[in-house]
């Protein structure tokens, strides 16, 4: 029976860590910020943003809320980004997905400072990953490796598979494991044989948002399974990994939720805060 890889609490760890650095730093004379911006009224974007507001204020960074009506041009939002670049007290800035429809996300992204690119989206950041140089890690990804590592399993060596080839998950997780020296392998949904791959695979991670897909029959007894997916299914949240079955053949498994989506939230203000530490280096 697998070990469960508990993120609510290794990130509540972190947020602890990180509370002392936001102490750190205000003993510095230096408020971390984090600006958010809303534009719309997806209520599913409404609720990731009062969390991550609320655990702002847990860790005792600023956070800075603006709210655009979904009718508002592009070009508000634009000149929203641009103030708050200019802002020299603003250290992050996050621009919650999905906008509106007709709003250019890619455009109004590439906008933001990347070292200010609290979420790690910016093409700059996205670069500097695939080249191996230091840059600001997309937030679920960098969580996801921080969740390997605590299994204190090597990653160096082992063959790694990952389920998905998104621009936010699947492709800088990817990137995040070759850095750490294992070999993997990217599937999707064009992938031949894909229990071929999975069955072969010491660390598994599952980002393609279709509930329960991975069963036991497709993983490697002892592997780590990294489930990624937050789906609903009979009234219910559950992952891309059918959860019980997989439990039974795995060595590590992140349950959904509590797994990944914690150390999201935790990665969003460690690429805060850290923003704020580079101004005294």
């Amino acid at each position: 029976m697998a070990k469960i890889i508990d993120g609510k609490a290794l990130s509540q760890q972190l947020k602890d860590e990180l509370k002392a650095r936001v102490k750190a730093l205000a003993g510095k004379g230096k408020t971390v910020i984090l600006a958010v911006i809303m534009a719309g009224d997806n209520p599913a974007s409404a609720v990731y943003v009062r969390n991550k507001i609320a655990a702002c204020a847990e860790a005792g960074i600023k956070s800075l809320s603006y709210h655009l009506d979904a009718n508002e041009p592009e070009s508000k939002v634009a000149e929203l980004i641009n103030a708050l670049n200019d802002d020299k007290n603003v250290d992050g800035i996050l621009v919650q997905l999905p906008l509106p429809k007709g709003m250019d996300e890619g455009r109004l992204l590439s906008l933001i400072k990347p070292e200010k690119d609290a979420d790690g989206f910016h093409a700059l950041n996205a670069g500097n990953l695939f080249l191996g140089q230091p840059c600001v890690v997309a937030c679920t990804p960098a969580g996801i490796i921080k969740l390997i590592k605590s299994t204190g399993m090597p990653i160096a060596g082992k063959n790694a598979v990952v389920i998905g080839r998104s621009n936010i998950v699947g492709k800088p997780v990817a990137m995040l494991l070759l850095n750490e020296n294992a070999t993997v392998t990217i599937c999707h949904s064009r992938t031949a044989e894909l229990k071929k791959h999975t069955k072969n695979a010491d660390i598994l991670v599952v980002a393609i948002g279709k509930d329960r897909f991975v069963d036991g029959n497709m993983v490697k007894k002892g592997a780590i399974i990294i489930d990624v997916g937050m789906n609903r299914s009979d009234g219910k949240l559950c992952g891309d990994v059918d959860f019980p079955s997989a439990e039974k053949i795995a060595g590590y498994i992140t349950p959904v939720p509590g797994g990944v989506g914690p150390m999201t939230i935790a990665m969003l203000l460690e690429n805060t805060v850290k923003s704020a530490e580079r101004k005294f280096k």
